[in-house]
């Protein structure tokens, strides 16, 4: 499988910081601040903090959903955080994060600000504060809630895992990327079964469970992902390609892809948002 000598991993493990790859600059085993900044705050209620990987853009796409029905109150300003250059251990973000990873969004509207983050926990808040994209209850709401959760604990195995193999890592492995592979496949799977049996992951009905697990999945399949489409032979999942060409198709979805998006066509990219002007 590979001519590198074995691997004996020592006793105490300790950290090389010139161990290679794409993110070594900015990876390191400990939490917490490397330098002081504060983040902006502009003249919404809503901020959001972010950049528009699949995990960040899930939130610009629920806040594009929610102004197209109609809510007022979930006017937002998104500032970039930009994790290349390690902006998210700022002192500022580590404050409304301690987990230094984007997005995280601050409620403003009420006598005290409301941090919160982790993508799927945003989902839920904001799904909670307008009454949109959940179900109230029942049945509905825990099947809503399991798939917005299924991908919270599955993606880590297709970006850290196969994303990071596959595409990031400085040299090719094949044990670690077939391991992967074999898991993103395995979820592929899942999800075209599921949606095999609805229009939607949860049901009948659009939630936050695509608008999670679309960036994800949807963006592996439709080749915007580590262009490995071909190569996880992503035309086999013929229920997941429809329902990624069908969300890829919304307004609101088209619109949230742009936000805080630093990469891509021009066109694309609007690195900050304040108004729904800078998306038109």
């Amino acid at each position: 499988m590979s001519d590198s000598p074995a691997y004996l991993p020592p006793k105490v493990w300790t950290w090389n910081q010139d161990s290679g790859g794409k993110f070594a600059s900015i990876n390191r085993p400990v939490a917490g601040p490397t330098h002081q900044r504060e983040l902006p705050v502009g003249r919404h209620p809503l901020q959001l903090y972010s950049l528009a990987t699949p995990n960040g853009v899930k939130v610009g796409v629920m806040l594009e959903e929610l102004l197209a029905l109609g809510h007022a109150g979930a006017e937002y300003d998104a500032w970039p955080i930009r994790i290349g250059e390690g902006e998210q251990f700022g002192s500022g973000f580590v404050g409304i994060n301690p987990n230094s990873k984007i997005p995280a969004l601050v409620d403003r509207s009420g006598a005290e600000p409301v941090r919160i983050f982790e993508s799927g926990a945003i989902l839920q808040y904001l799904a909670e504060k307008f009454g949109a994209f959940l179900p109230e209850g029942g049945a509905a709401r825990a099947e809503c809630l399991s798939w917005l959760f299924w991908q919270m604990g599955s993606a880590p195995f297709l970006g850290g895992g196969f994303g990071h193999f596959y595409a990031y890592a400085p040299e090719k492995l094949e044990y670690p990327i077939n391991r992967y592979a074999m898991e993103s496949k395995r979820q592929l799977d899942v999800l075209d079964r599921r949606l095999g049996e609805s229009p939607y992951v949860a049901g009948e009905h659009y939630t936050i469970a695509d608008m999670a697990i679309w960036p994800w999945y949807g963006g592996l399949v439709l080749g915007q992902l580590y262009g490995a489409a071909e190569f996880l032979d992503a035309p086999s999942y013929q229920n997941v390609l429809r329902w990624a060409t069908q969300i890829a198709a919304r307004p609101a979805v088209i619109r949230g892809r742009k936000v805080n998006r630093l990469t891509g066509p021009a066109a694309d990219q609007v690195p900050e948002r304040h108004s729904a002007r800078d998306l038109d």
